[in-house]
């Protein structure tokens, strides 16, 4: 009976692990394309500088050398970065602006009319 509950904490742990590995990888993901958009055209510019460079080296597989050394540049990072989350035991749910990420609307104001300070606190 013991060794099966524990047995079921061990396999619910690990789950958890991965769903917090695997959300932060989205989280990475989508952050590094939206917000990070002048990074990936820096990256790029520096790709085709670099690219250029590079044909009159290796004529053949220059571009191919660069573009893949980009991508798996950019999916390492990400990875690396959600690994070392889910390793320091930070969940996405604990981060205050992801609330987007798990479904928590934030609380928008009241709309406050002109009329409103002279009017709203007159109890009749």
């Amino acid at each position: 009976m013991v060794s099966a509950q524990s047995s079921n904490l061990g396999k619910t742990y690990s789950l958890l692990m991965i769903k917090s590995f695997l959300i932060w990888t989205f989280t990475l993901a989508v952050c590094l394309l939206v917000v990070g958009f002048p990074l990936v055209v820096l990256m790029a510019t520096v790709g085709c500088l670099l690219s250029i460079v590079l044909q009159s080296v290796m004529p053949v597989s220059a571009v191919l050398l660069v573009a893949g050394g980009l991508i798996l540049f950019n999916v390492m990072a990400v990875v690396l970065a959600a690994g070392v989350l889910t390793l320091k035991g930070v969940h996405p749910t604990q981060i205050k602006w992801l609330s987007w990420l798990h479904g928590e609307a934030e609380e928008m104001q009241a709309t406050v009319y002109a009329a409103c300070p002279l009017t709203c606190d007159i109890e009749i």
